[in-house]
């Protein structure tokens, strides 16, 4: 089933046909972005891929091919200020006990940064990783959550109640960048959730072209059949980006995703964890982008990726190229190995608000339980409060 092409830059792919149409794929009119979600989620499969083939040369070559690229900072975390900041472990690296780390995802234009413009954070999502190091929870915070955003009397910003994404916007406004953008959403984060993080990463999609292409595509499984609001289906039988606003209901010709499990190309599983055209819209999104990053995860550790030294190295390269990080004072280096057990980690998705919309305003407001499970992981309570609220828990490999 063809979908839509990941390529944004405007470049014709290798594989590509005349005027850069993909061979065998959709026929192309604009140049959509890949969402957010193929930035963390390849980020994140390549460290795995990293710090699961141990400690030794290639190792240590692999892993340069991240840190050489990665802008680091000591602004966000290392400014206090309100943001939420853990202990840092002994020798200055990452504890031994519980970890929570604070993932921001961007959709944006390469320069948005140089032209001074704000940018809002596209998904949030909080890693919890307990003591026991066995598993980590990907907790998704709804965009639209109304939420108190500090004030930063550095960045001149006075304060707010808003929606949770746009805190970012409002710290990275005025030239004060990515740095600025992230340290006000760990305020609102922190203030929101009570947990306290060991590092934030902000994930930019301007390395991450070719990532997916590389992996060759993920198994993915559709746990229910939605459409398209971006893409339609021609006379001619050949995926077109479909023209004007997106539409509330499938049109005649929209792009179907049947329900079934199957190995989706790189550009059929970006537009599928876009798809929010559902019974619970957001919260579906959420749930298909927390399914193709553990999906990318386990093919980024997969024997046929692991033994690929050139894959490899190309995957990282470029997932360095796109993160954004504040290690709390821990060395890059130390910091990716001190997550190495995640390597062969369960990674389990939580939603929030037992999956359903809860009206607060002009936005989304957060319910008990939800806030029982953020207080959950700020104490390293994950285990027992989850065995009480399996529910919260999502199966994305099962088709309703």
């Amino acid at each position: 089933m063809p979908v839509a092409t990941d390529r944004t830059d405007g470049r014709p792919h290798p594989a590509d046909g005349p005027a850069g149409r993909p061979k065998g794929g959709p026929a192309r009119r604009r140049r959509p972005r890949a969402p957010w979600w193929t930035k963390l989620a390849t980020a994140f499969g390549a460290l795995l891929v990293v710090l699961s083939v141990g400690t030794g040369a290639a190792a240590k070559y692999l892993l340069n091919q991240v840190t050489d690229n990665v802008q680091t900072t000591a602004s966000v975390l290392g400014a206090g200020d309100g943001v939420g900041v853990a202990q840092t472990g002994a020798g200055g690296k990452l504890p031994d006990g519980a970890i929570n780390l604070l993932m921001l995802g961007l959709d944006t234009r390469t320069d948005w940064e140089k032209t001074g413009e704000g940018s809002r954070s596209d998904t949030i999502i909080v890693l919890h990783i307990p003591a026991s190091h066995d598993k980590a929870e990907m907790i998704s915070i709804p965009r639209d959550t109304m939420a108190r955003i500090p004030a930063d009397r550095s960045i001149g910003f006075d304060g707010a109640t808003d929606k949770i994404n746009s805190a970012f916007y409002f710290g990275s406004q005025n030239g004060h960048g990515w740095t600025g953008g992230a340290k006000l959403a760990a305020k609102a984060v922190h203030e929101l959730t009570g947990i306290s993080f060991n590092g934030v990463l902000v994930i930019d999609f301007s390395g991450f072209k070719d990532i997916l292409e590389a992996l060759g595509g993920v198994y993915m499984c559709v746990d229910m059949d939605m459409w398209s609001s971006h893409y339609i289906i021609d006379a001619k039988g050949k995926v077109q980006y479909a023209k004007g606003a997106d539409p509330t209901s499938p049109p005649r010709n929209a792009l179907w995703f049947r329900k079934g499990c199957r190995n989706m190309k790189p550009w059929e599983a970006l537009e599928y964890s876009r798809l929010r055209h559902s019974a619970n819209g957001d919260y579906d999104r959420q749930r298909h982008q927390q399914q193709l990053l553990r999906a990318m995860a386990k093919k980024a550790t997969s024997s046929g990726v692991l033994t690929d030294l050139g894959k490899v190295s190309k995957l990282l390269a470029a997932a360095g190229s796109s993160l954004k990080m504040d290690t709390n004072g821990v060395s890059t280096t130390d910091f990716f190995y001190g997550l190495k057990g995640l390597a062969t980690a369960d990674l389990l998705p939580i939603r929030t608000n037992s999956g359903s919309f809860v009206t607060n305003g002009n936005g989304e407001g957060i319910n008990d339980v939800t806030r029982q499970l953020f207080d959950a992981a700020a104490k390293d309570q994950m285990e027992p409060f989850l065995l009480n609220h399996p529910e919260l828990v999502i199966d994305s490999t099962a088709t309703k």
